[in-house]
């Protein structure tokens, strides 16, 4: 059935956006010989590759990563150098500018696969953000990606595994172990520690001080959350638990599923359905009532509304091309329609099935009274109003202070130093009738330590109460024996990964990203980088999505390590070399 809104349409011409991706893409390939001589060198046409990653005190396992590939790079005669940059800066350069060869990094994933879509989706390929930094474009893995939003259920589950299928024949992207999430917390100020602390709003919640305590005191290896606290930023976060406490969504992920959060209530209902049983799905979304963002405006359904269109187009209709955010766009992307029936209550439509409809219930709720106002304010102060997608200033800003309608709110900043956030008492989780546990605590306070084991040795001196960020391998071993000290572990859904940028030579072309993947010893890696706190793995996907020929057996079953026990049979992985094309000269070196 077809339906027609009778209020506040949503208003974004899907057709213009996908004309400037085509556009874009066009512009992107043109460039493609410059950034094929960058690669290859001075050496007439040696093969010289440069890894990009963080520097050791951002991320230990990930160095010593990119030095395992870079060594057998080497040993198989190529050119190789590693390129660290600072974690804002690594971001900038992998998901804005796309000026790099390949890179290892850890992926945030999300709770549904649908995040693939976004990862390696054509339509992104050109846009910056975490929209396709791999400038990855292939129809076959686009139609997997396509159908698996369309079903549930059981047809999901076999759709996903087909997609997962062509990924890891293509390998846009060489995942290699999902890491185990290691936290320590003291247990005498505050009870209620859970394993979900702190990356969720539930890790939060429940909490009680346990004495005359008002502050807890959170401990994270990374600055840039005293720096930037724009929900858009591409950079400055890869995983957004400081935007979820202070903006809403209208669903939050809770143990794997999607519950209630500013959304009283939701109702799915199919609407419309192709001939082999896809379907479009409606919801019916009510808000919870006498909500307020931080600066006490209410909060309706107009602000919902607002959100998912200026996700879409920041630019909000101003320039010619719409000008998506660099983050949470694909979660709108099956946004049809948006019909806002009264003040709590929105009609959405969407082209896709009910589990990836409801990912679009995750984003983060914007006041449009601040946002709206910012991009009328820039477009009528300049010239000639322009909007680079991903780079201009409303998606760079530092947003401080943040001002949502989240449980907590800004309280004060030292850049480089602490972030404050107060408990926002007006919260519905603080309300007798939400059967959501309270927020008991009247402050958060981060303070920076950039050292796992120093950051251990903090909580257990009673410096901190909890370490946020995941605590790396080689520190474990420090935690101490103590009664008031306590070691959470859980299952990480995030992943490390080698990203190849199929823009350029040599990795427009699968065979060369199959043949670097088998340079990698992943079961190696995991007991060695890792100290057997990860699991290796073929997919980005936990192992209840992956099809039987895929799960881990040993060995990855498409690219397997040329070798064992972490030693490179060098000759093995040459021969694979000069199999699909390349050559050496009589120097031993690699030459396209």
């Amino acid at each position: 059935m077809n339906r027609q809104s009778t209020t506040r349409p949503y208003g974004v011409d899907r057709r213009s956006v996908l004309a400037a991706g085509a556009a874009g893409f066009a512009l992107a390939t043109s460039g493609c010989i410059d950034r094929v001589e960058s690669a290859v060198g001075q050496d007439t046409d040696r093969l010289a590759l440069s890894i990009t990653t963080v520097p050791a005190d951002g991320d230990r396992e990930a160095v010593r990563i990119a030095r395992h590939l870079e060594a057998h790079l080497e040993a198989v005669g190529v050119d190789v150098s590693i390129d660290m940059r600072s974690r804002s800066n690594f971001l900038e350069t992998v998901l804005i500018d796309h000026e790099f060869d390949l890179y290892v990094g850890r992926h945030p994933a999300d709770y549904d696969p649908d995040f693939l879509y976004e990862t390696l989706h054509s339509r992104y390929a050109n846009e910056s953000g975490w929209q396709n930094p791999l400038g990855f474009s292939s129809m076959p893995v686009d139609d997997h990606l396509e159908a698996q939003r369309r079903v549930d259920g059981e047809r999901r589950q076999e759709r996903v595994a087909t997609l997962l299928e062509a990924l890891v024949e293509k390998k846009p992207l060489d995942p290699i172990c999902f890491p185990e999430e290691h936290r320590v917390v003291r247990t005498d100020h505050f009870d209620g520690w859970s394993p979900d602390h702190p990356e969720s709003r539930h890790g939060y919640l429940g909490l009680e001080p346990n004495e005359d305590v008002d502050r807890l005191r959170v401990l994270v290896t990374d600055a840039r959350i005293s720096r930037n606290l724009n929900p858009l930023s591409a950079t400055l976060r890869e995983r957004g638990s400081t935007i979820d406490l202070l903006y809403d969504s209208l669903a939050t992920e809770h143990d794997g599923e999607l519950v209630t959060w500013l959304a009283e209530n939701w109702e799915l209902t199919a609407i419309e359905g192709t001939e082999d049983g896809d379907a479009n799905t409606e919801a019916v979304v009510t808000l919870r009532e006498d909500c307020r963002f931080h600066d006490d405006e209410p909060v309706t359904a107009d602000d919902v509304a607002f959100t998912y269109r200026f996700l879409e187009d920041t630019a909000l209709g101003r320039t010619e091309f719409a000008s998506p955010a660099p983050r949470y766009r694909s979660h709108v992307s099956t946004l049809e329609d948006v019909t806002v029936e009264s003040d709590h209550e929105l009609r959405l439509e969407f082209s896709a099935g009910f589990e990836a409809a409801e990912r679009a219930l995750t984003v983060p709720i914007l006041p449009e009274h601040r946002w709206r106002e910012q991009v009328d304010a820039r477009a009528e102060n300049a010239e000639a109003f322009t909007a680079t997608q991903g780079q201009w200033g409303l998606v760079t800003m530092d947003n401080v202070p943040a001002i949502g309608s989240g449980p907590f709110r800004f309280e004060s900043r030292s850049e480089r130093e602490h972030l404050a956030l107060e408990r926002y008492d007006d919260h519905f989780t603080r309300r007798e009738d939400v059967d959501l546990p309270s927020v008991g605590v009247e402050q958060l306070q981060f303070g920076i330590d950039p050292g796992s084991a120093s950051s251990i040795e903090r909580v257990a001196n009673d410096g901190a109460d909890v370490t946020a960020s995941m605590l790396e391998a080689h520190a474990l071993d420090t935690i101490p024996d103590d009664p008031v000290v306590d070691h959470l572990e859980s299952p990480s859904r995030s992943f490390y990964h080698v990203g190849f940028n199929a823009r350029i030579e040599p990795f427009s072309n699968p065979h060369a990203r199959r043949l670097v993947s088998g340079l990698l010893d992943k079961a190696w890696i995991v007991e060695e980088v890792f100290d057997s706190h990860a699991t290796p793995t073929a997919t980005p996907l936990p192992e209840e999505w992956v099809p039987d020929r895929l799960v881990w057996d040993g060995e990855d079953p498409v690219a397997p390590f040329f070798g064992a026990d972490g030693e490179l049979d060098a000759e093995a992985a040459r021969d694979a070399f000069e199999a699909t094309g390349y050559r050496y000269d009589d120097q031993g070196r690699l030459r396209l």
